[in-house]
């Protein structure tokens, strides 16, 4: 049986989309000291604030090592701590909910620091915890609650549905006309951010953290060794790497080197009122409330309430001058002047829902900066390009994501790995693609959808496309749904005349399921054609190109006119990525990974490269490659019309690389398909795709040749086993637990990175197996993530899935116990609040067509 082929192909949680998690958290906001004169609800005369200074005790602003990063390190032992500068926070919400998985950890270890950070340091830090409630109050935010919950279950965190008799329980003073059901976080609360400053700040001296401010940057000065040279007016450093983690300035930073971070600073209002009686009146602190329709937050503030609400992106403000001439010297102790106007409509849904509001009187309306990334999530690890530059920035949701992110910088920097997969806030998911006019958008687009439902499959379309267009973009845009991954724009499904072409997101089976089931058919029976060009495309030469690939990849290397499948793993032997790996000429390599993964995979190769003085010359050819996957059962016959070299299959052989003439242009052909059916990658000159294109769908007439998308190619990868990586094996997992033993060769000579690890989790034996389930399901199917039940208990996840159009039942990839990994055992899937009868199943589904090749040769029977 030929085994799972790589997991390059359809982007899973890892695979960096364009839409990302949103926290749904408040800004670390804190009101200035001097209160201006109060003014009464409903605003008939509203306070116009001129800007005003806040605390003299505020910190510097610049810095090129930050946070709690700097406060880690010495605790964790190492003798020399980065240099750490803390400037001030500010509205303090924390949260243990996120919608992404792995950050849901990073929430937890923050939460779990302040819990214990004042009787670690002695400092008090003001954290209360009253719990939070996300309010649904339409019927599609109930299903995005209980799509929610079913990724819950085998996190630490607590989190429940609750009805609305149990929400008024705790919120008395609100409206229950709409309100349908909450979203209940018990630990949630929120911190002052000043006294957690102060507090940080006592724990890194007590580990022997040396804090300096103000102490600005002025230059960063990278040395041929590695190290670097800091400049500030307090005189200059050397350190051994550079953590950028220095705010809304981290984009003057970053300019030093030569980097474009895409950092746009946005303004954040929010409101105090004084005293109300009926707050005043509690025996409890109320929860933090998040209206999701309305689009704000709200807490109590002393015996009053704090209010911040999250405008349209029509209204929304970017502070555009920071942008083209830089973040004005000194500043870190002004406001921005507000502006009520703007907020006036959260403004009335929050009185509508908490009447008491009615009647308050403010005594701040405060109005900050707040740094977005394109996507509102941070910025953090090490940086593609810039050895030993490293980066936490673009934190809209600083407070929350602080003690966590410096908790992972550190494991990381003193491990050499990162302790759990975060590829989501991988900073080289942006690169030269990611214009300022881009980034704005994305920003504006973030800012204002920081409270809509959240979907699976979500698409966000400001910004869009961007230069990074295949060179087949206006040939299929009118024809298809596309997706965006790492800026390109690619095709996930096809209409046909009289089909709905709207984008429709829904929890359940929307309109691209019957297209998808057409275009499954066409590769399956007849013969398909997709864009593959947003994959990553290397190429590597040089007398060491060899050791460099033994060392770095856990598997054999192919011959020349060869290719494999190939794992680079960590030092404890997780999978830290998959590559198509092919011998092109005598070493001479084209390596190949998916598009959310191209510069993650390309740091890592570069840096192993230099770390071990191997003689390589390493290039990344992305942009300058397109590429064509022809794939069923008439492939061969399609493209053998435009050729002269024989593609029979005992010329042409599976996973075989040559190079040849297709409609007199040049192409790489490899033969391999992620569909598992007969095909071949075509790598092409970008400006040959037209022409490619237009040859082999001519050709492919009299065959009914037809298009398909990537949601159609994960359906069909499904059936074959064939594992995705980002979904199925990543960080946090060993390729062993994976189903991945055929790509590992132990018994190589080359120590190659992870073998020692890997030894020795295969001697203490596996704890848990990847195995595939079929399930019966109504009209929703399994995503990844979702949590496997057995006897009442969540004991694993799913990982992917989708429906079989071949077996009509939905299927999925998930992690069990060794116990419950055998054939016939029978587990349940949670899905939108229902657990579904499922039962592990041999895998494949469907065999390979190399497979089946082989057995019909043999005499055998045909498994399908």
């Amino acid at each position: 049986m030929v085994p799972p082929l790589c997991g390059r192909r359809v982007p899973g949680r890892a695979a960096v989309q364009e839409s990302a998690p949103r926290p749904g958290e408040g800004p670390t906001a804190a009101p200035p000291a001097r209160r201006p004169q109060a003014a009464r609800w409903p605003w008939s005369r509203r306070p116009r604030l001129r800007p005003r200074p806040l605390p003299s005790h505020a910190p510097s602003r610049r810095a090129a090592a930050a946070g709690p990063p700097a406060a880690e390190l010495p605790a964790a032992g190492l003798s020399r701590a980065p240099a750490l500068c803390l400037r001030r926070g500010r509205a303090g919400l924390t949260t243990y909910f996120h919608p992404g998985i792995n950050l849901k950890k990073i929430h937890y270890d923050s939460i779990k620091l302040y819990e214990k950070l004042e009787e670690e340091t002695g400092q008090v830090v003001g954290f209360h915890q009253p719990g939070s409630i996300r309010l649904a109050t339409t019927p599609v935010r109930v299903d995005e609650f209980k799509y929610q919950m079913t990724r819950t279950g085998w996190h630490a965190t607590e989190q429940y549905i609750i009805e609305p008799e149990k929400i008024q329980e705790m919120f008395p003073l609100l409206n229950m006309n709409k309100v349908l059901a909450g979203l209940y976080n018990p630990g949630d609360g929120h911190i002052d951010p000043y006294s957690l400053t102060m507090a940080l700040a006592a724990g890194a001296r007590k580990y022997g953290a040396l804090l300096k401010y103000p102490a600005p940057v002025t230059s960063l000065k990278a040395r041929s060794d590695g190290t670097w040279d800091v400049e500030t007016p307090q005189g200059s450093m050397r350190a051994n790497r550079i953590v950028n983690a220095a705010g809304f300035w981290a984009r003057e930073v970053g300019k030093m080197i030569g980097l474009e971070h895409p950092l746009i600073p946005v303004q954040h209002q929010y409101v105090v009122t004084s005293t109300i009686p009926e707050v005043k009146a509690l025996k409890r602190e109320l929860p933090v409330l998040r209206d999701l329709e309305g689009s704000y937050y709200l807490r109590q503030e002393r015996d009053g309430l704090l209010f911040g609400p999250y405008e349209s992106q029509e209204k929304m403000k970017v502070q555009d001058s920071w942008v083209t001439n830089g973040v004005p010297p000194g500043f870190g102790k002004e406001l921005f002047e507000s502006d009520l106007d703007r907020i006036m409509e959260h403004i009335e849904a929050a009185m509508e829902m908490v009447p008491v509001l009615k009647k308050a009187d403010i005594i701040n309306v405060v109005n900050g900066p707040i740094t977005y990334s394109p996507d509102i999530l941070p910025m953090v690890g090490p940086h593609q390009g810039v050895r030993n530059y490293w980066v936490a920035i673009g934190f809209g949701y600083g407070i929350i994501h602080a003690g966590g992110v410096g908790k992972y910088l550190s494991d990381w920097i003193l491990h050499g790995e990162p302790p759990f997969d975060l590829i989501e806030l991988d900073p080289n998911r942006y690169g030269k693609w990611t214009t300022t006019q881009y980034t704005e958008a994305k920003a504006r687009e973030s800012y204002g959808f920081n409270n809509i439902v959240g979907y699976p499959k979500e698409e966000r379309f400001a910004g869009r496309p961007t230069q990074r267009v295949s060179g087949l973009y206006q040939r299929l845009e009118s024809k298809c749904s596309m997706g965006f991954h790492a800026g390109w724009e690619q095709p996930h499904w096809f209409y046909k005349l009289g089909q709905d072409t709207q984008y429709r997101p829904s929890f359940r089976r929307t309109n691209w399921f019957e297209p998808v089931g057409s275009e499954y058919k066409q590769v399956m029976q007849r013969v398909g054609v997709t864009d593959l060009s947003p994959f990553g495309k290397f190429n590597i030469k040089g007398q060491d190109s060899i050791r460099l690939l033994d060392h770095l990849f856990a598997n054999v290397i192919p011959k020349v006119g060869f290719i494999n499948i190939s794992h680079m793993l960590t030092p404890k032997g997780r999978v830290y990525a998959e590559l198509t790996v092919s011998h092109q000429s005598p070493g001479e390599f084209l390596l190949i990974t998916g598009s959310g993964s191209e510069l993650h995979d390309l740091r890592w190769i570069e840096e192993e490269a230099v770390k071990g003085g191997y003689d390589v010359e390493i290039k990344n050819i992305t942009d300058e490659l397109g590429v064509l996957g022809v794939a069923g059962p008439q492939a061969r016959k399609v493209l053998q019309k435009l050729t002269s070299e024989d593609l029979s299959d005992d010329v042409f052989k599976f996973l075989q690389t040559k190079s040849l003439k297709v409609s007199n242009i040049p192409v790489t052909a490899i033969r391999i398909s992620y569909t598992g059916e007969l095909g071949w990658e075509l790598y092409h000159r970008r400006e040959d795709s037209v022409a490619l294109y237009d040859a082999i769908m001519n050709a492919g007439q009299e065959e009914e040749i037809d298009n398909f998308g990537t949601y159609a190619m994960n359906a069909l990868r499904l059936e074959k086993a064939f594992r995705a990586w980002g979904s199925e094996m990543n960080c946090d997992t060993n390729p062993l637990e994976a189903g991945l033993e055929y790509f590992v060769k132990l018994n190589k000579p080359a120590d190659f990175i992870g073998k020692q690890a890997l030894k020795q989790i295969k001697a203490k034996g596996l704890k848990r197996r990847l195995v595939c389930l079929t399930l019966a399901t109504d009209d929703v199917d399994p995503e990844g993530n979702e949590s496997i039940w057995y006897n009442g208990k969540v004991v694993g996840n799913t990982t992917s899935g989708s429906y079989s159009y071949s077996i009509q039942k939905s299927l999925a990839f998930a992690y069990v116990p060794v116990e419950l990994s055998e054939v016939g055992q029978q587990v349940e899937v949670e899905l939108l609040g229902k657990n579904y009868p499922a039962v592990v199943i041999q895998q494949p589904l469907v065999l390979t067509e190399p497979t089946r090749n082989r057995l019909q040769k043999k005499g055998g029977k045909d498994k399908t």
